[in-house]
């Protein structure tokens, strides 16, 4: 290497010599590069995954299950490894501050006027319900209400804290069953896309 910058410099004026050291020295010197390489990536975003995975999100690679309800007559998906309590006509899926629900009811189809009246009914006895305006709207398993309103849930387990909740609730109808699907996820929480697939999953047997 000294060899190299010493014939490099020889051939350089020597008014030059304070300007172009540098430039010399990286032209005559040896031909061996570096690589820098970003680590990390993927921790990073594992750690990502796993923040919002604490706050309730349901990740983009959660597995789903088909619950097959033969008694109540329909069938849906829900995230596996959620709990599942409740039997017959009135069955809950939780995870965290997240849930589903589907209660069957005997009835005629719902109609917006319908489900609006049985939110006021509940916001009556629950002054934390705030009640939105239904519409009606089309699923995969045919005509559907749905509405969004707002409510405290329960106590956190951990915490101890209540969340405040948005719910999404289908009411869908066939042969004079009616089923209500709240899907309940704390404000702030994003899990758009996992209730979208769960409530175009429904289906009556």
């Amino acid at each position: 290497m000294p060899r190299m910058i010493n014939n490099c410099l020889r051939r350089t004026p020597f008014l030059l010599i304070p300007i172009l050291t540098g430039v010399l020295i990286a032209g005559c010197g040896s031909s061996s590069s570096s690589t820098t390489s970003v680590t990390g990536g993927g921790s990073s975003a594992s750690a990502s995954e796993a923040a919002s995975a604490a706050t309730g999100d349901i990740p983009d690679n959660q597995q789903f299950l088909r619950y097959t309800n033969s008694a109540a007559g329909y069938s849906l998906v829900y995230p596996q490894g959620w709990a599942r309590k409740g039997s017959g006509n009135d069955i809950t899926f939780s995870d965290k501050d997240n849930s589903v629900e589907v209660q069957i009811t005997k009835g005629s189809s719902p109609t917006v006027s319908s489900v609006a009246a049985e939110l006021k009914q509940e916001a009556a006895k629950d002054p934390t319900l705030q009640p939105g305006q239904p519409q009606q709207m089309q699923v995969p398993s045919g005509p559907a209400i749905h509405v969004v309103y707002h409510v405290q849930g329960p106590p956190d387990p951990v915490t101890g804290k209540k969340p405040t909740l948005m719910v999404d609730r289908y009411v869908l109808g066939s042969k004079g069953r009616v089923a209500t699907v709240n899907e309940a996820t704390p404000v702030g929480v994003d899990n758009v896309d996992a209730y979208r697939k769960i409530i175009e999953s429904f289906r009556w047997n």
